[in-house]
């Protein structure tokens, strides 16, 4: 991370004098946007998008100047577009709305899931120019130019999510008509983002021990949580921050130094872009939760943080066809039958053990084959209702589990919260000596 985005990160005492823990003051990506009155001029005029498979839609051009080039991925929300574009896991990629109507209630203060907006190019079928809400500060234009990210719209938007669907997704660049040759040749060139090291790009680089800032004595009956952040959103912070007495920490934090200088008892994953095999700071991050089952500390994850476990447990992982991204996927709880709507944001998947690679990408770009790092066994306990695949792991005889979609929703339902507890419980349990 830059020494600009890590300075975002820093935070001072004086944000953290609230005792209502689910308000968590964090910097917001709407910070400075209200009062700005110096925005970039916006796009304007024609505008095309490229796909390195040959497809091509024309559309018109908003948000901020210049080329926009990544993934090509779409996701299914009716609502939360704010939350979605300041999710970490969307680095590096092209984010598509399959919802037709984007920015109509607009941008809200306080309402963002990180400090800025992460997909490289955002792409709807309408960007609604004036938002119909009473404490809206902007709209999804001046949102988007504020973080000098481009959009289009005018766009067949349901073409593009039926392409991506059949077909997996797909490279792409979009910017203004008049430059589509140079576009050719640039979207030639491009690579995949999942060769670069994404979660370094969104996670923070030192500790911050976020219980300290609370004048709430409550908090010393908290056990205190490594949080490892790969990519974390916001509401699960606040989340955590309700039940543990959290360290905020980057993914490649020494683990013997979390223990020795933050004693703490438990260990979280977070959610985080890109492919969970990449030997970065995911790698480490993987080391990192392999250390901690192996010395018996409870621990969760979820999103790239399951499939990081699925990794340290000798599981492989493989890139899906097109992902879930959306508030909308049923998934089963194979223990109790039950069945849960998530929210969930992910391209990757963790291999069944025995099923294999369900909903697999064309390309079959998949992990190698790695070694169980922690020594237990694993099994399956959530699977997706719709395509079968992995959505949870439990570690057999040891106080921890992961989840790959987002208890915290943000936007999404509430099915999934009670985790959170439910994980709060597994820690009390384990330090009480009880099975």
């Amino acid at each position: 991370m830059s020494e600009a985005s890590n300075a975002e990160l820093s935070i001072s005492k004086a944000h953290f004098t609230s005792k209502r823990l689910e308000n968590l003051p964090l910097p917001d990506a709407t910070d400075g946007l209200k009062s700005s009155e110096n925005l970039p001029e916006s796009a304007n005029g024609k505008g095309v998008i490229l796909t390195a498979d040959g497809q091509r839609y024309e559309g018109d051009l908003f948000g901020a100047k210049g080329w926009a080039e990544g993934e090509l991925v779409f996701t299914t929300g009716m609502m939360g577009y704010q939350e979605s574009l300041t999710d970490p896991s969307f680095a590096g990629q092209i984010l598509t709305f399959t919802y037709p109507l984007i920015g109509n209630y607009g941008v809200h203060e306080g309402k963002s899931e990180s400090s800025k907006i992460w997909p490289r190019g955002v792409i709807v079928r309408h960007a609604t120019p004036i938002p119909d809400h009473r404490d809206s500060i902007a709209n999804i234009d001046e949102f988007l130019r504020f973080h000098s990210v481009p959009g289009i719209e005018g766009v067949d938007t349901r073409s593009i999510t039926r392409h991506v669907r059949e077909l997996g997704t797909v490279l792409c660049i979009f910017g203004p008509l008049e430059d589509e040759q140079q576009m050719k040749t640039r979207l030639a060139e491009l690579t995949s983002p999942d060769l670069e090291d994404l979660v370094d790009e969104v996670s923070i680089n030192e500790p911050i021990h976020l219980g300290q800032y609370y004048m709430d004595q409550t908090y010393d009956d908290r056990p205190r949580l490594g949080v490892i952040d790969c990519g974390i959103k916001y509401n699960i912070l606040r989340h955590l921050c309700a039940y543990f007495d959290v360290v905020w920490c980057p993914p490649d934090v020494d683990y013997d130094h979390l223990c020795t200088s933050y004693n703490i008892k438990a260990l979280f994953c977070s959610n985080g872009p890109g492919d969970p095999a990449h030997p970065g700071k995911a790698t480490q991050a993987r080391k990192t939760l392999a250390r901690a089952v192996f010395d018996n500390l409870p621990v969760m994850g979820i999103c790239l943080g399951h499939q990081l476990m699925g990794l340290a447990s000798g599981l492989q992982t493989y890139k899906m066809r097109y992902g879930h991204r959306g508030a909308n996927q049923p998934v089963v709880d194979l223990v109790n039958g039950t069945v849960a709507i998530t929210s969930q944001n992910h391209g990757f998947a963790v291999a069944h053990p025995h099923d294999g690679m369900l909903a697999a990408h064309p390309t079959g770009a998949t992990s190698p084959m790695v070694e169980n790092l922690h020594g237990s066994e694993i099994k399956v306990r959530y699977v997706n209702a719709n395509d079968g695949t992995v959505e949870g792991l439990d570690v057999i005889n040891k106080p921890c589990f992961t989840v790959q979609f987002h208890p915290e929703a943000c936007p999404g339902p509430h099915d999934a919260s009670p985790l959170f507890e439910r994980f709060r419980n597994i820690v009390d349990t384990h330090y009480r000596g009880e099975v």
